[in-house]
């Protein structure tokens, strides 16, 4: 669900857009906490299991400050976004050493197994995948097109346009895929997309977009932006991890998020 935020990203880069790029990645990992979230808790309260997700959790905090200190000094570089990159492998690796490592009662892991397709053939599953990378790529083509066109006619910033317009269109399958996770019961599926998908936008969007078109950042990015991220992240570990039998996000907490969320357009667009 993060192949739209990588697309979107590197075109951005590769147009020398670099701060529409980054807001990207900051926005869409502020968006996916702070509305999806806040949506689907709303809905339902999310409640929180697995011990996978927590293994998660502090690796999501750690990725997230490593985004934060790569863009700190406003300036963005190749060799930055090929070490985010290599996290991004160290990463993957790690959730396949967890995976395997997991007990058979972890409901991620379960709800996981309820989630894979059954059988089809190659030629089927090749054709799919093929024809889904051209049509991420000529909509990812037109989405930064059409939003760097309606945001210059209004005045904003190559990194508003990132973190508003760019970032909520690029969230919308985490939005989707989350709300049908909780709609069903996998509340762990949908957190667990989340987490993995701010991570993926961390590591591997913001680190493709430094090696395609690495350069200097809107101040913003790496203090304004990046706070509210790192707040947002925060905020949803201490809501998701408690003490106590009760580890769940309720309505409350989501409403909070929801309105944490319509706090944070509402600065972007006034400033």
């Amino acid at each position: 669900s993060s192949a739209p935020e990588m697309l979107v990203s590197a075109t951005a880069a590769a147009q020398g857009r670099l701060d529409t790029s980054v807001g990207n990645a900051l926005g869409s990992n502020i968006t996916n906490i702070l509305l999806v979230i806040g949506i689907a808790a709303l809905l339902k309260p999310i409640a929180v299991a697995s011990l996978t997700l927590k293994r998660e959790f502090p690796l999501l905090i750690v990725f997230t400050l490593l985004g934060y200190y790569v863009i700190s000094d406003h300036n963005l570089t190749r060799a930055e976004g090929m070490i985010l990159l290599a996290a991004f492998v160290g990463f993957i690796a790690l959730l396949v050493y967890f995976g395997k490592h997991a007990t058979p009662d972890d409901p991620l892991i379960a709800e996981l197994e309820d989630e894979v397709p059954e059988a089809t053939s190659n030629i089927k599953a090749a054709f799919w995948i093929v024809a889904g990378l051209v049509l991420l790529l000529a909509s990812s083509q037109l989405l930064v097109h059409g939003a760097v066109t309606i945001a210059r006619y209004a005045g904003m910033s190559d990194l508003v346009i990132g973190l508003t317009i760019i970032a909520i269109g690029t969230s919308l399958p985490e939005l989707a895929a989350s709300v049908i996770g909780i709609l069903k019961g996998e509340d762990d599926l949908a957190l667990g997309n989340i987490i993995g998908s701010n991570v993926f936008n961390i590591l591997a969007v913001l680190g493709l977009g430094a090696v395609i078109g690495p350069g200097s950042l809107d101040l913003n990015a790496g203090t304004r932006d990046s706070y509210v991220m790192i707040a947002a992240t925060l905020a949803m570990l201490i809501m998701s991890v408690r003490l106590g039998s009760q580890q769940r996000i309720n309505r409350l907490e989501g409403g909070v998020l929801l309105c944490g969320f319509i706090g944070y357009q509402y600065l972007l667009f006034t400033q």
